[in-house]
């Protein structure tokens, strides 16, 4: 059995991933490779499922540093592997020691893996809608300064997240978007009912990059429409609820 996952050109040279929701161990609405610590899923099988992820990227089950994600901007600092039960409320994560692995999960909102290769320094947040407004993304981008690394020596990749197609939104969420950023509704497209909008996250999170000094670029999957490969949270609320699994991405510096 393989953990699957895609990897991304801009991040060649260190070991990262981005997980699908293939090649685990949990069945059910978690099959397969449900990575969330915060599921319903059998503990068990969960650690089983993140210790695959791992061998599949050649780094250690020990050195997987995750965090306690809330939908914030705070960013740990991991000079040690963090383990399972001490992990920080936070949704950004660097290090500069190799050894360390850090990983986010995620089921629609936006996993981005950076590097500083020349720097030598790694990170990872957990980006949805909430956190890029926030500033999430570049609260990494300083947290990883912090550790030597140069915006313009940084890369920066999106993986897969809920794309605008499938990412219906209403007023709410257009308020919020267009009090933080004037220019906001270039990331609207109407939709197809009334008082309600395709919102363009993606664009959002690599406008924000861009907008730090860091070259990003994007996988293009979408995690609702592509229900074979990974979980959902959209896809899960308009099923009418139920458990949910998680997909992790990681990244490691080599060595």
């Amino acid at each position: 059995m393989s953990a699957e996952f895609l990897t991304a050109a801009p991040l060649a040279g260190m070991p990262h991933g981005f997980f699908t929701r293939r090649g685990g161990v949990s069945s059910g609405r978690f099959a397969s490779l449900n990575c969330s610590l915060s599921s319903a899923d059998d503990p068990a099988l969960v650690q089983e499922n993140r210790a695959l992820a791992m061998q599949a990227i050649g780094a250690a089950p020990g050195s997987l540093s995750g965090l306690f994600q809330v939908h914030g901007v705070a960013v740990a600092v991991a000079r040690e592997p963090i383990s399972h039960e001490a992990r920080p409320k936070a949704d950004g994560v660097v290090t500069d020691r190799p050894g360390v692995t850090l990983g986010i999960v995620t089921a629609d909102c936006g996993p981005v893996l950076f590097a500083d290769p020349r720097a030598g320094v790694v990170g990872a947040c957990h980006a949805g809608w909430r956190g890029a407004l926030a500033g999430v993304l570049e609260a990494t981008v300083e947290a990883m300064e912090g550790l030597g690394a140069r915006r313009a020596d940084m890369v920066a990749v999106l993986g897969p997240c809920i794309r605008q197609p499938s990412y219906e939104v209403g007023a709410d969420l257009r308020a919020e978007l267009l009090a933080n950023d004037p220019e906001g509704g270039r990331f609207l497209a109407p939709g197809a009912r009334e008082g309600h909008w395709q919102f363009d996250m993606a664009g959002l999170i690599l406008a924000r990059l861009a907008g730090a000094g860091v070259a990003a670029e994007a996988l293009p999957n979408d995690t609702r429409a592509e229900e074979g490969l990974f979980f959902s949270h959209r896809r899960r609320t308009l099923e009418g609820g139920g458990p949910i699994g998680h997909q992790l991405s990681a990244i490691a510096l080599p060595g």
